[in-house]
């Protein structure tokens, strides 16, 4: 590739996609932990910690940050051998997968928004005020903030859509946050205080304001598993009446 830029596909599937990036020799990409759906021999992965520097320096930044912040000390590294390799990765949950591109615009992404980045471009974990870390969701006391020229994978809960603002300002429930430019002033709150988020049902959201864009997901995770997990305990306590409690008895 000419432009040292990465070479990928998505496949069509929005809800269950599956992505495919083609490596020529020495070229490299980072792939969110876990990704890995197959590759071809040329390609290896590597672990890398996830910090800059060296020595013990590094292991101590990468470390700390990963007890602070909730993201892994560690990122995986796909390098290919060859001009041919291939590597195939999906998001750990159903939805879209979007293409960002990196260079004059930058982006901080939310919890689980990354999924890989060629090996020209990385991110870095920025510190951010108490308040944010207390309400906010982009792992805690750091946002990841994208760094760098290339291609960023970015995953969501559903299918993404972009809002752009042009010297305006826009409030987001923060669970539906996937990224946003880093130009963008944000102020992570509570929607109208205590009571009135108890009472609308609607929590810690994320206010926006100047000119960029700002991706948001479809559905809520913790939403979602807060319904799963009043279905599994129903499941589980019909389970145990009936059939299933005589069987459980003589168990």
């Amino acid at each position: 590739m000419s432009d040292n830029r990465m070479n990928y596909t998505i496949s069509s599937n929005e809800n269950f996609p599956l992505v495919e990036i083609a490596l020529e020799r020495g070229e490299s990409a980072y792939i969110q932990r876990g990704s890995m759906v197959y590759h071809t021999p040329s390609i290896s992965l590597n672990t890398k910690l996830n910090a800059q520097g060296s020595g013990l320096g590094k292991l101590i930044k990468a470390v700390g940050r990963s007890m602070v912040s909730g993201e892994s000390a560690f990122i995986t590294q796909a390098i290919s051998s060859a001009d041919d390799g291939k590597l195939a990765i999906a998001p750990s949950m159903p939805g879209q997968v979007i293409a960002l591109e990196l260079g004059a615009e930058q982006y901080r992404l939310n919890d689980g928004a990354f999924l890989a980045m060629d090996g020209s471009a990385h991110y870095t974990l920025e510190r951010q005020s108490i308040g944010r870390a207390l309400f906010g969701g982009q792992g805690g006391f750091f946002v990841m903030t994208t760094q760098g020229q290339g291609i960023l994978l970015a995953n969501a809960f559903g299918s993404i859509k972009k809002i752009s603002l042009a010297n305006q300002e826009m409030t987001i429930d923060n669970a539906h946050v996937v990224a946003w430019s880093t130009n963008l002033d944000y102020n992570i709150h509570l929607e109208n205080g205590w009571l009135q988020s108890v009472g609308t049902g609607e929590g810690v959201v994320n206010t926006f304001r100047g000119t960029g864009d700002i991706y948001v997901q479809s559905l809520n995770l913790g939403t979602f598993a807060s319904h799963l997990g009043t279905f599994v305990g129903t499941t589980e306590s019909s389970n145990t009446s009936g059939i299933g409690g005589l069987i459980n008895e003589f168990l």
